[in-house]
C-alpha cells in the first residue's frame, strides 16, 4: 500500500471514531499478537523448551491440549503458560495506544482474548465482556457447580516451585466442594461455566448494543480471525448492514475483508494492528 493511499485511510479511520456516539470493539488473538504475545517462535522456545524438547509440539496451543501423563506435569506446563500471557504485561503497548483512542468514548469491548490485557492497560471492567474466559480463573473440572476462583496466587506458587518440569503434588488444584482437580476457565468443550461474572458482562453487552444500536456506532474489528467468527466477525456485519449510521472498521493484517452489501460503509486496512493504532491516535489527538 502506498503511503498516500494508507494516510488517507488512516484519517478515515480516525475521522469516523471521532464523529461517532459509540464504539464497540471486537478484539481477537491478533490484537495480542501484535501487542507481542506469540504463542510460538522464540517466545515458545525461551519458556517451554524442556517441554519441547520431550514431546516435540512447538506452540503454546498444542502443549494446552496435550493429554500429559500426570497433573503435576500438565499443571508444571499451564502455570508457566497462565504465568507469562496473564500475569505479565505484553511487550508491546498495543492496548495502552487503543484505550487512549476510545477512553473518552462511550465504548464496550466483546472479546474472544483471555489474556487480560485490556483491563491491565486501563479499560473499565464494566465495559468488557470476555466471552471465552479467562486465563485468570479456575473451575470445578466436572463442574459441581457454576463459579469460578481467582487462581493469581495459586499459579504464580507453581510457577516458582516446579522442578524437572512438575510441580509439588501438594500445589495441584482442587475443587471446594467436590474435591476434583481444577480446570482452566477456558471455552473448549461443554464443562465450561458461565459464572455471574459472565454473565452480567453479557448482559452489559446487549444493554450496550440495544442503547446504540440506531445511532451513529463504529464497530472496530481488530485482529479477529476465522476461527470463531460467528461471535465477533458476522455478527458486526449483520449489525453494519442493519445500521445505515453505523461504520465498520476491520484492521487485520492479512485478514481485512467485508461483505460488499456493506463495502461503502466499510473501512478494511490489512496493516499491523499496533502501527495502525499508532498512527490513529496521532490522528484523532492531533
Amino acid at each position: 500500500m502506498e503511503e498516500k493511499e494508507l494516510n488517507e485511510i488512516i484519517d478515515k479511520t480516525a475521522n469516523a471514531l471521532n464523529l461517532s456516539d459509540a464504539v464497540l470493539i471486537g478484539a481477537g488473538a491478533g490484537l495480542s499478537t501484535s501487542a507481542g504475545f506469540i504463542y510460538n517462535g522464540r517466545r515458545f522456545h525461551e519458556n517451554f523448551h524442556d517441554f519441547e524438547m520431550k514431546y516435540g509440539f512447538k506452540d503454546m496451543y498444542s502443549g494446552g491440549f496435550y493429554p500429559y501423563e500426570t497433573p503435576e506435569e500438565k499443571w508444571a506446563f499451564w502455570s508457566r503458560y497462565v504465568y507469562i500471557n496473564r500475569y505479565t504485561d505484553p511487550p508491546k503497548p498495543v492496548y495502552n495506544t487503543l484505550f487512549n483512542i476510545v477512553k473518552n468514548k462511550n465504548y464496550f469491548v466483546l472479546t474472544t482474548n483471555v489474556d487480560h490485557c485490556f483491563q491491565k492497560s486501563g479499560f473499565d471492567k464494566l465495559r468488557l465482556f470476555y466471552t471465552q474466559g479467562d486465563y485468570g480463573l479456575f473451575q470445578c473440572s466436572k463442574p459441581c457447580h457454576k463459579k469460578t476462583y481467582d487462581n493469581k496466587d495459586s499459579i504464580i506458587e507453581m510457577y516458582k516451585r516446579q522442578k524437572n518440569m512438575k510441580i509439588p503434588s501438594e500445589l495441584i488444584p482442587t475443587c471446594p466442594v467436590c474435591g476434583r482437580e481444577m480446570s482452566m476457565n477456558l471455552r473448549a468443550d461443554d464443562t465450561f461455566v458461565e459464572d455471574d461474572g459472565w454473565k452480567k458482562a453479557n448482559a452489559r453487552y446487549e444493554d450496550f448494543l440495544k442503547k446504540y444500536s440506531n445511532k451513529k456506532i463504529v464497530f472496530l474489528e481488530l485482529g479477529v480471525g476465522g476461527n470463531t467468527p460467528v461471535i465477533i466477525k458476522y455478527p458486526f456485519w449483520r449489525m453494519t448492514y442493519a445500521n445505515n449510521l453505523s461504520t465498520y472498521i476491520c484492521i487485520n493484517l492479512g485478514e481485512a475483508v467485508c461483505p460488499e452489501q456493506i463495502s461503502d460503509r466499510s473501512i478494511c486496512l490489512n496493516s499491523d494492528i499496533g502501527d495502525a493504532l499508532s498512527m490513529i491516535e496521532c490522528k484523532i489527538h492531533k
